[in-house]
């Protein structure tokens, strides 16, 4: 990240980032026995907007619940932890947030439920994911986890081992990124992405059964090109048809809405960019800056709004609630 952080949220309490400390024991650590999330807030003529931020909150309780990690916080407290943390560190910058819920120090025992659980929530100034625009992917010879092994609807820390590997092979490939298969051989995602193909005016992506995460931005770009009169299709999508598709695209927290322009060496398109995918980025930028008033709703502001500061007391009345 570069620099280091100012201030963590961290069990119930903004503190120095120096304090927030964890033991090599500690249970995740060694088993990846941990939830987490990805949030964006954008910086925009004098506000920051934390997008979509009760709903990226629900999805971590939602992940907690499917691998038995109880989350000792409701979520009406953790929405209303992240702009008390954007304010105390006097953020006002676009930035990555990140909430982490983990299972801490109790042994090695593989049953962790009685195991200690801790929540900690941390932000740093970001501007992007990929470092140009315009991917060349390869499709990873690892296949996405699946609902056979574990759960690939939660976004579980210890998921993300497969597509770490599937991105590094990529990587060693001279590729941007990865696109993993499910079990059945279907596209599933990218490697941190949800992926949408554009073939003669349609939009298609993959269903939830081919072991996706349900992007919250996958969620958002839906809506959007639904309210604007783009046909979107879920439905189980052919490796080939990768290949013949008039434009494919990713979807993501921390990759926005980002063009394919060829897979496995194959051009999509024209390789460029195509309209579909610009009209949807361009949408999706404007409606996460506040610059739309119909989807203020997802919006968050850090700045305009009064909220008293966190304490330990009212913290701990919300507790289990």
């Amino acid at each position: 990240m570069g620099t280091q952080l100012e201030l963590v949220w961290f069990d119930g309490e903004i503190i120095p980032s120096e304090e927030a400390n964890v033991s090599v024991m500690t249970h995740a650590l060694h088993y990846g026995t941990a939830v987490f999330e990805g949030i964006r807030a954008y910086f925009d003529a004098g506000e920051l907007y934390v997008f979509r931020l009760e709903d990226h909150m629900r999805r971590l309780v939602d992940s907690a619940r499917m691998l038995h990690i109880e989350c000792q916080y409701s979520v009406p407290t953790l929405v209303s932890a992240v702009p008390s943390l954007l304010r105390g560190m006097g953020l006002r910058t676009s930035v990555y947030i990140r909430p982490i819920l983990f299972v801490g120090v109790g042994g090695i025992q593989l049953d962790y439920r009685k195991h200690p659980k801790h929540l900690a929530i941390f932000a740093y100034p970001f501007s992007g994911y990929f470092r140009k625009s315009g991917l060349r992917v390869c499709i990873s010879s690892w296949r996405r986890v699946s609902d056979e092994s574990v759960v690939p609807r939660a976004k579980a820390a210890s998921n993300y081992l497969n597509s770490s590997i599937a991105t590094i092979e990529a990587k060693l490939a001279g590729y941007d990124e990865a696109i993993l298969l499910d079990t059945h051989g279907h596209v599933s995602e990218g490697a941190g992405e949800n992926v949408f193909l554009v073939k003669d005016g349609i939009v298609c992506t993959p269903p939830v059964y081919s072991s996706i995460l349900e992007g919250i931005t996958r969620d958002t770009v839906i809506s959007l090109a639904n309210d604007f009169g783009i046909t979107v299709v879920e439905r189980p999508i052919q490796r080939s048809e990768l290949y013949t598709a008039d434009e494919l695209f990713f979807t993501g927290t921390a990759t926005e809405v980002e063009s394919i322009l060829e897979v496995d060496g194959r051009k999509i398109g024209n390789g460029e960019p195509g309209r579909t995918t610009r009209q949807i980025r361009d949408l999706y930028m404007k409606v996460v800056k506040g610059r739309s008033s119909k989807y203020r709703r997802w919006l968050t502001k850090v700045y305009g709004q009064k909220s008293g500061k966190l304490t330990r007391a009212n913290l701990d009345s919300s507790k289990g609630s």
